[in-house]
């Protein structure tokens, strides 16, 4: 794995505003680099990676199916009672899943370190998918980069798929909170995938959801609403109060209920307890745990519930460095083992795998100034080249 050097492609401005992005002179695109790239070999890709995430998504599967029997995790990770029998009974008909991301700590030596699985709602979905696909094609064409270089990119492909593979049957809602832009962004490109698959598609806002007498979800013409895509966290909706109304809905959700269980930090100390040593894995525990003690004087502390790396608080030698602030943390804490992010010319990447119905279909960089990957991080493309 190498960080090269590179320059912007010289239709970056026109490209850019094609595809829905703002360009400023001198800047670029806002969170796009194309100053530099990552090189990995294939090996890289598909052994240390692939795999990873191929192990990684099995083991979260054993972790669901122990949830159906053990109801003491769903309260250790702070879902709401109620929802318990909604939650596994999702797992238990192998309610279909769409996507996710699997965040890594890797350098291109050694195994890929999972420090978090964003499995309900990650965005930067079109970059991933398209735009550093087509950043690809024009460097190959302005020869920015070396001819033969391939990429990790099934990404649309996989998705256009999923959608047919489906059997969905009348319209598909998409809905989000359209005031976030990376929010609604990621679910016009969604619903474009599911429009190419065939489907019949609707898009509204979180707000504009209603409930008829009858305890079914519309929208605002008055239909009712029977499958829905949603970029709104699991958490979020199991604690609203209509959210006493999903069993009864009957709606068929994407993501479906048992993400809850895989987009929760929790998640990291129960594979830890189930699949202790395992090389793709960092020590984690509860906070409070009798065996957090395990841990060095090192590590990362994150709330249960967390979006934009808010509340991530990193300690060394027993003292914290800043965190990012946000609004959570109520629910709990975890702490996991510090395996810094690797460095590249003063930059930190996450490589980010991406999941579609289950398997690894493509790769994405996001690089940050500092330890923590925050919403100022950039997207940075990525070659495959031997």
């Amino acid at each position: 794995m190498q960080r090269i050097p590179s320059v912007p492609r010289p239709q970056l401005e026109e490209t850019a505003l094609a595809h829905g992005y703002e360009y400023h002179s001198g800047i670029g695109v806002p969170y796009w680099d194309e100053t530099a790239y990552y090189r990995f070999t294939l090996k890289q890709i598909e052994e240390d990676i692939e795999d990873a995430a191929n192990e990684i998504e099995a083991m979260c599967y054993e972790l669901l199916e122990r949830a159906v029997s053990d109801e003491a995790i769903y309260q250790r990770i702070a879902i709401p009672e109620t929802h318990w029998d909604y939650i596994s009974e999702s797992w238990r008909t192998r309610e279909k899943d769409l996507y996710g991301r699997m965040d890594f700590s890797y350098d291109g030596t050694g195994k890929p370190k999972l420090l978090e699985y964003n499995a309900d709602t990650p965005t930067t979905l079109y970059e991933a998918a398209i735009f550093q696909w087509v950043w690809l094609e024009q460097a190959v064409a302005a020869k920015l980069v070396p001819h033969g270089c391939d990429q990790f990119a099934e990404i649309h492909e996989d998705l256009v798929a999923a959608f047919a593979a489906m059997g969905m049957e009348g319209i598909l809602h998409f809905a989000c909170l359209s005031d976030i832009e990376d929010d609604r962004e990621t679910v016009i490109y969604l619903e474009e995938c599911a429009t190419e698959a065939g489907l019949e598609t609707h898009f509204l806002a979180i707000k504009d959801i209603g409930i008829d007498t009858q305890a079914q979800f519309t929208d605002l013409d008055d239909q009712v609403i029977s499958t829905m895509f949603k970029l709104y966290p699991w958490e979020w909706i199991l604690a609203e109060p209509f959210g006493k109304y999903l069993a009864a809905s009957g709606v068929c959700f994407l993501e479906p209920p048992w993400k809850a269980v895989l987009s929760n930090k929790g998640l990291l100390p129960y594979l830890w307890e189930m699949f202790e040593g395992h090389p793709n894995l960092l020590p984690t525990y509860f906070e409070g745990d009798p065996d957090a003690a395990n841990l060095p004087d090192d590590y990362v502390r994150k709330p249960l519930y967390s979006r934009r790396s808010a509340n991530i608080q990193i300690i060394r030698n027993e003292a914290a460095l800043p965190a990012n602030d946000g609004p959570y943390g109520e629910e709990g804490f975890i702490v996991q083992g510090f395996h810094p992010l690797p460095t590249f010319a003063g930059r930190h990447p996450v490589v980010g795998c991406w999941m579609v119905a289950g398997r690894p279909a493509g790769l994405s960089i996001r690089e940050s100034r500092t330890l923590i990957t925050d919403e100022a991080a950039n997207f940075v493309p990525h070659v495959i080249l031997d």
